[in-house]
């Protein structure tokens, strides 16, 4: 069907050119854009979205090929969710994780629940407009952690076990929802009439119970012995063909065969493959085709939002976005508090939980194709998404603020945190004297710890992982559990006895307190400080750090000192090298741009 709009009639032969086109290139331009003002560019996504959706002048690309596309799009993020699916980040952080997402999805449904029954909505729109308000973006949250070089931080690593409790709960929603939808006064997703609401249920769970059965055991024996097969032609061609042929596959054949919607169907085929030793090549391989026809479901979820909401209900667009922003948050915040955790934890998951994205369309989208939700509720969504990720980076740099502004207060700080230091450190760790304090105990810290041990060198590690903590205790390591900024920590680790302090976190403001209080109560301890840029480098250097170590640095150095000495330089000439090239890489660091 030919659409109509400024540039005239477009033949039936080249909408989907048009549509691809006009889709990938507006959001092209808006995606700079918004990338240029440093917000997420899946903002711009949706903005372009709404240029060529049917509420807004000018050119209007074809809404059944932009569904099609969106459904392929939602096929193969969900494919991409399962592909990164890991059960052993989860497990990491469960006592925290799977509760408190669980405790705070129910809170940010029972709010917008709320909302939804005071407009006037029925009960069971209400609940799912709430549900879809309670999960974040996936992709904002983690691009917004990576950009602060906080995935790798204990907030970072609840956050993103967080995320995937969110995300297992949507994936239920979708597979209950079809099931419950004429029982709740919606449409039969498959055309059906309804019959009882206990058999729809069972059906549905046999039916998925059946496919998940086939996944794990056909599935997982299968589909990485054909993709093995394909790997050892060595033709990435074939490879990659062989996975995205897996995963459109399995997922028309789970809504073809068992009635499961595509989109579960391509996460459980995503979560088979990420079993095998092929996971990383196939989602390198797929990732230009995901991320493609992601931005084209982002670019129609767009085209669903109607801009007179915003005229026309502007109440319902601030009250909505307050639950997102507020509500939840709020509520994360507390969670995180009452596990014990630092403030600036709380801080960090209640900000990147701020926002809503790509799994509220899908929620959302999959109710009004079932009639379940009012109209109006795909334009609140959206336009809460739109506002949600446009002040997500604002919400994230006020956390250093209220955190000093907190830290400053130390009353009213001892109010809000509950005691973080219910693991007493060792006799031994009191009593030890020319040790190592180390704060931290990621990756870094804990090669650090190992190099220490094999050296017969004690040391006392602060980390504010419970799980860490325990595990290290249980091994004989002096450990405590808290926040080494925070007012008597790093008290408890003998740093005034201690010959090096190592302070093995990104964190520079958190660093900076962490000497600072080290040179007061021992100003003859040496230092050591990680950092991830020239001008923190700098920085640290100024403050009289003893050694300063930025990652991209020595492993420049580290290759050309192998690559010199590969090439028969002479290794005295090496050793002069080496260090000129230190400070000239630093100098030239330190030039402004």
């Amino acid at each position: 069907m030919a659409r109509t709009g400024i540039l005239g009639s477009i033949p039936h032969e080249t909408s989907l050119i048009s549509i691809i086109a006009a889709g990938l290139g507006l959001a092209f331009v808006f995606g700079l854009l918004a990338a240029r003002f440093r917000l997420p560019a899946l903002l711009g996504y949706l903005i372009a979205g709404v240029v060529i959706g049917p509420f807004t002048p000018g050119f209007v690309a074809d809404e059944d090929l932009a569904k099609q596309l969106s459904e392929i799009g939602v096929t193969l993020l969900m494919f991409g969710v399962g592909l990164h699916f890991s059960i052993r980040d989860l497990w990491a952080v469960r006592r925290i994780a799977v509760p408190g997402a669980i405790i705070q999805i129910a809170a940010a449904t029972v709010m917008g629940a709320t909302l939804g029954r005071l407009w006037g909505w029925e009960w069971a729109a209400s609940v799912i407009f709430g549900l879809s308000l309670s999960v974040a973006s996936t992709v904002v949250m983690l691009r917004a952690l990576g950009e602060r070089r906080q995935l790798e931080t204990v907030s970072g690593s609840i956050a993103v076990g967080w995320l995937v409790v969110e995300d297992i709960a949507t994936v239920v929603a979708l597979v209950v929802l079809p099931a419950l939808s004429v029982s709740l006064g919606g449409n039969s997703n498959s055309g059906e009439g309804g019959g009882s609401l206990a058999l729809d249920i069972a059906l549905t769970l046999l039916k998925v119970s059946l496919f998940t059965i086939v996944m794990m055991f056909v599935g997982t024996r299968a589909v990485p012995r054909v993709l093995g097969r394909a790997a050892r032609m060595r033709s990435r061609e074939l490879f990659t063909l062989g996975v995205v042929a897996i995963a459109l596959g399995i997922a028309f054949g789970a809504s073809a065969l068992f009635g499961v919607t595509p989109a579960l169907g391509a996460f459980f085929a995503g979560v088979v493959i990420s079993e095998s030793d092929l996971s990383h090549q196939a989602g390198a391989e797929t990732l230009p085709l995901q991320e493609a026809f992601s931005v084209l479901f982002f670019v129609s979820v767009g085209m669903l939002f109607d801009p007179r909401v915003l005229v026309e209900n502007p109440l319902h667009i601030l009250l909505a976005l307050f639950v997102v922003m507020v509500g939840k948050s709020l509520a994360a915040a507390i969670i995180v508090l009452l596990f014990r955790y630092p403030v600036s934890t709380a801080l960090t998951i209640s900000a990147s939980l701020a926002q809503i994205g790509e799994f509220s369309f899908i929620l959302i989208g999959l109710a009004s194709h079932l009639g379940l939700v009012p109209v109006e509720a795909n334009s609140i969504v959206v336009g809460v998404a739109i506002l949600s990720i446009s002040l997500n980076p604002f919400i994230f740099s006020s956390i250093g603020p209220i955190d000093r502004w907190l830290r400053a207060r130390p009353k009213l700080l001892s109010r809000i945190e509950r005691k973080q230091t219910p693991l007493e450190p060792t006799r031994e760790g009191i009593a030890l004297r020319g040790h190592v304090v180390m704060v931290g105990y990621g990756r870094v810290g804990a090669a650090i710890g190992r190099a220490l041990q094999m050296n017969n060198q004690p040391y006392v590690v602060v980390d504010q992982d419970r799980e860490v903590i325990l595990r290290l205790r249980s091994a004989g390591v002096p450990a405590i559990f808290g926040d080494a900024a925070r007012p008597g920590i790093l008290k408890q680790t003998g740093l005034e006895h201690a010959r090096l302090l190592i302070v093995a976190t990104p964190d520079k403001a958190q660093a900076k307190e962490i000497l600072a209080y080290g040179w007061k109560v021992n100003e003859d301890i040496e230092t050591c400080v990680r950092t991830h840029s020239f001008s923190e480098s700098r920085f640290f250097e100024e403050l009289g750090v003893s050694r300063v170590v930025m990652g991209e640095v020595e492993l420049a150095l580290e290759m050309s000192e192998y690559a010199l000495g590969s090439l028969g330089i002479d290794e005295f000439r090496v050793a002069e090298t080496i260090p000129e090239l230190r400070e000239e890489l630093f100098q030239s660091g330190h030039q402004p741009s």
